[in-house]
């Protein structure tokens, strides 16, 4: 009998460990919160990207304090390797979104309101495919991120 409750407690441990729900970070209410926070102020920082930079210096400094504040978060929860890989997208400077208009707004000063409101759509889209894998931790919004991360 203690055999036997040894092999059924033996074969639940792996059985949960090889579980691939398990390898995936639950659902964060501070990472949600703290996300959807990040996506409305980025936007609205964005809507000023006709007018000069160094008139929002230091509020956009301020973002991507927060920006990277929260990245710094993601890295370090356990199983949560592709939120921390979208957040990277999405803070390069090399790419079409957060990090990248931002530096272009640096460099050029200021952007013309359709190149604002054109990168609006991508970085809002990103944003919202990032809040839905942090809710709902699916097939679907896990591949939709894998997409924009391995372009």
């Amino acid at each position: 009998m203690k055999n036997l409750k040894i092999k059924i407690a033996l074969f639940a441990i792996i059985a949960l460990t090889s579980c691939q729900a398990i390898k995936t970070a639950v659902f964060d209410q501070y990472s949600y919160q703290k996300t959807t926070e990040l996506k409305v102020e980025t936007l609205m920082l964005m809507e000023n990207a006709s007018l000069p930079f160094e008139n929002h210096k230091e509020t956009v400094m301020k973002l991507l304090l927060d920006i990277e504040k929260l990245k710094e978060y993601e890295k370090n929860k356990p199983n949560n390797e592709i939120s921390f890989a979208m957040w990277n997208v999405l803070t390069d400077k090399e790419k079409n979104l957060v990090g990248g208009f931002f530096k272009l707004w640096k460099n050029k000063q200021t952007l013309s309101p359709t190149f604002v409101e054109e990168s609006k759509k991508q970085i809002e889209e990103a944003f919202d495919l990032l809040i839905q894998y942090e809710i709902k931790k699916d097939k679907t919004s896990k591949d939709n991120l894998l997409a924009i991360i391995s372009q």
